[in-house]
Parts: structure tokens; C-alpha cells; sequence
């Protein structure tokens, strides 16, 4: 049976009317769900740790900043927007022992509940609104009168008001306004990172890095291999975003199109989704979730991650990209990382 897509006639922005929502974290998405929530009339108060540089930000955009402690304290709707890895010690501290009947605790992503990491008493309402775009595009997609689809899932209904107050929510981000799907936190957290993973970063990523090596090998001029193999990649993304592969298909050459039936089958073999389905396997039984937590908690110290962080920076098409990136004056390289 097909999940129900709720859109802005089914959801009831008054409902959050006399109610105080504290946004937990003040980032990508923690300042957008803020000032879309403050913009469609709603009370929201920020929740940030002592010494955030977030702080002073979030008090020049218009809001109350209080401890995560305290936010939680005050408010009705608790909204947790900070990295999966650091959601549950600052749950047992910060927002467990302020939490009472009737409050509503919300996720933008189901890592945290659907691996047992927060365990939430039973007498408040456990929902998640999960847009499906970064921060910005969330607030840029607000102001231009639209929204960002959303995932809508209910893991507890203590009040009998869950889903309600939750597609409330949705419309007062925006999200409402594109469409809300249903689903669960288990098929949120699951199919999240497993697109993550094996399309959008992992594989998308490994993709074009593997073509400009292969160029870059063949003896090509490395700027020639970043244009066709990374740079390229947006301008295909965005007609797919707009109009499917059929119309991406359409509107590249018949050359394009004849080597896109011929070749993908050629890269992404039985092999391949093999591999796809032990990435799926490992995330289901939460193999991934415990080497990730391991690799960020204070005993793994990140190692790891940081190892591989650095070297992605290092590749070849990363010191290349720089240099292209720069012939184009229009380019606002720095906008997302040190917004």
C-alpha cells in the first residue's frame, strides 16, 4: 500500500498556537526550521551549549538563546537538530530530566531512536519531520514562497495528537506547501543512509573521482577531466531534478544518450549491487551505526574520520577544482561552509 502524501489543506498551523518550540542547535537545518517557524508566526526559543558560536547569530536573527537545559525546560516542542553522534549524552543531560507529559520531542532524522541510542518516557509524543533538502535550500525554498518536501513519521503517540502536531510543524517550515510523505523512523534511518552511502556522497563521489583518475592516467590534461567528469555532473543532476531521466535524456545529444544505454550496465554491474546490498545489510542490523559511533566517540577520537577527511582533500580533482572553480566570477565557494 502506498504511504499518503499530506500537503498544506491537511495540516493545522494554529495548533501550534500558545505553544513554545525550542530548536535544538543552530545549524544547516537548526536555522532554518527557526526562522520558517518564526516567520509563520510561531514562538521559537534557540537551545545551544555554553560558549557556542552560534549564539551571538542566533540572538542577531531575532531569537531568545537559552541552554539546551533550559530551552527544553520552557518549551512544548522540543526539535533536536544537532549531529546524530552527539544527540544522546546531551539528551540524558540536557533534555530527559526536563521533559513532562504532554511535550512533543522531534527528530529531523531517525538515527538516534530507531538504533535505541534515546530511549524517551512514554508520556510524550515522539514525531520526526525530515526535509529533504540541506538548511539553506529549506529557507531559500520559504522566502520564495515554497517548500522543501518532508518525511512525516510518528514513533509515539502519547497524546493522541501526534501526527497533527507534527504536520503543523511541516506547514510551519514550509514543507507543507511541496507535500509530506508518511513513513516510520526505521524506513527514514535506512534509506537515508543507504542513499547517502552507495548514491548521493559515497557513490556519486567515488564516480567521478574513479573518471578523472582514469582520464588523468590516460594522459589528459587534468582541468579537461574535472570539466567532463565532475564539473559536468551538476548540469546532468539538474535536469534530472527537473524533469526525470527521460527529460535529462531529451535534452542531451543522441550520442550522449546511445552511450548512457551502452555503458551504464558496463559501471554499475550484478557486482555492483551485490555490494549495494551488503551496504543496505550492514545498515539494517546497525553494523554501520556502531563503527560510526565508535569511530566519533571519545575513545575512537574520530581517527579514522579525520584520516579520511584528509584524505579526500588531498585527491588530485580537489586541488584542480579549486583552480577551475576560480575562472568562473559568479562562484561562492566559501558561501556554505562559513555561512
Amino acid at each position: 500500500m502506498s504511504a499518503k502524501i499530506y500537503y498544506q489543506e491537511d495540516c493545522n498551523l494554529s495548533l501550534l498556537e500558545g505553544k513554545t518550540i525550542a530548536i535544538i542547535g543552530y545549524g544547516s537545518q537548526g536555522h532554518a526550521h527557526a526562522l520558517n517557524l518564526k516567520d509563520s508566526g510561531c514562538h521559537v526559543i534557540i537551545g545551544l551549549y555554553k560558549g557556542s558560536k552560534s549564539w551571538a547569530k542566533a540572538e542577531a536573527q531575532g531569537f531568545e538563546v537559552f541552554t539546551a537545559d533550559e530551552a527544553a525546560k520552557k518549551a512544548d516542542i522540543i526539535m533536536i537538530l544537532i549531529n546524530d553522534e552527539k544527540q544522546a549524552a546531551m539528551y540524558k543531560r540536557d533534555i530527559e530530566p526536563n521533559l513532562e507529559e504532554g511535550n512533543m520531542l522531534m527528530f529531523a532524522h531517525g538515527f538516534n531512536i530507531h538504533f535505541g541510542l534515546i530511549n524517551p518516557p512514554s508520556f510524550v509524543d515522539v514525531t520526526m519531520i525530515a526535509p529533504k533538502g540541506p538548511g539553506h535550500t529549506v529557507r531559500s525554498e520559504y522566502e520564495a514562497g515554497k517548500g522543501v518536501p518532508c518525511l512525516v513519521a510518528v514513533q509515539q503517540d502519547a497524546t493522541g495528537k501526534a501526527l497533527d502536531m507534527a504536520l503543523a510543524y511541516a506547514l510551519g517550515i514550509g514543507g507543507a506547501r511541496a507535500g509530506v510523505l508518511e513513513t516510520t523512523f526505521r524506513t527514514e534511518t535506512e534509506t537515508d543512509l543507504f542513499g547517502e552511502q552507495a548514491v548521493l556522497c559515497g557513490g556519486v563521489t567515488a564516480l567521478m573521482q574513479a573518471g578523472f583518475e582514469t582520464l588523468v592516467e590516460a594522459g589528459y590534461d587534468p582541468r579537461n577531466a574535472y570539466f567532463e567528469c565532475i564539473h559536468e555532473m551538476k548540469l546532468i543532476v539538474d535536469l534530472i531534478y527537473q524533469s526525470g531521466f527521460a527529460g535529462m535524456r531529451y535534452s542531451i545529444s543522441n550520442t550522449a544518450e546511445y552511450g548512457d544505454y551502452v555503458t551504464g550496465p558496463k559501471i554499475i554491474t550484478e557486482e555492483t549491487k551485490k555490494t549495494m546490498k551488503k551496504i543496505l545489510s550492514d545498515i539494517q542490523d546497525g553494523t554501520f551505526a556502531k563503527e560510526f559511533l565508535l569511530d566519533m566517540s571519545d575513545a575512537g577520537g574520530q581517527v579514522h574520520f579525520r584520516a579520511m577527511r584528509r584524505k579526500a582533500a588531498e585527491h588530485p580533482a580537489e586541488v584542480v577544482g579549486e583552480q577551475i572553480r576560480k575562472l568562473y566570477s559568479w562562484s561562492d565557494e566559501d558561501k556554505l561552509i562559513n555561512n
